[in-house]
């Protein structure tokens, strides 16, 4: 009897464990967007947005860990105004021919709660990476009610210094200050 009891005790725990087992999400490109905000001239907030993302999120909601691991197309800036962004996209500012990609890679992933709070990781911007955090302001997950896949979405944003990353044309009247804001949702892997 005693054995048998142990065999159940045991079993459970695996079988929590299994249940608490990390979940691979592929980011949905139709509903992730980052973007960028910045001062211009003091006269306004002037805003760009990167339409191609890639990447994979892992999550243990049980556990509070996980990764994300985000690839930015470059050459998919828009603002609106096409010699804007030809301006935007050559060496100047992102320098797309040289670097096509601005990537994200967590190193920690921060819960209050339930809820994921925020993501320390690398970012790399002109082939120069550094530390940031992005702070999640909405984060939430389930089964798609169109789609029927379990999916996890989340909005977060930083404040980066352009030049820490060597992006220092027309400093400063275009501001050294930048946010960078993300949209992400993602589906979990077949």
């Amino acid at each position: 009897m005693m054995k048998k009891a142990l065999f159940a005790v045991a079993f459970s725990a695996f079988a929590g464990a299994a249940l608490a087992a990390p979940v691979s999400y592929s980011v949905d490109p139709t509903h992730t967007v980052a973007q960028y905000e910045v001062r211009h001239l003091g006269f306004s907030v002037q805003s760009g947005v990167f339409t191609k993302t890639a990447g994979n999120v892992v999550l243990d909601t049980e556990a509070k860990k996980g990764a994300v691991d985000i690839t930015i197309d470059t050459n998919s800036l828009q603002t609106y105004l096409a010699a804007r962004d030809t301006h935007l996209k050559s060496k100047d500012f992102f320098n797309v021919a040289q670097f096509p990609t601005i990537t994200f890679k967590s190193t920690d992933l921060k819960f209050a709660g339930d809820k994921l709070a925020a993501v320390n990781g690398n970012l790399t911007i002109l082939g120069v990476t550094k530390p940031v955090t992005l702070t999640v302001t909405n984060f939430g997950g389930g089964k798609n009610p169109m789609s029927g896949q379990e999916t996890y979405g989340a909005n977060a944003e930083t404040t980066i210094k352009r030049s820490d990353f060597g992006m220092k044309t027309f400093l400063p009247a275009i501001a050294d200050d930048v946010t960078l804001k993300v949209t992400i949702e993602a589906v979990k892997a077949q």
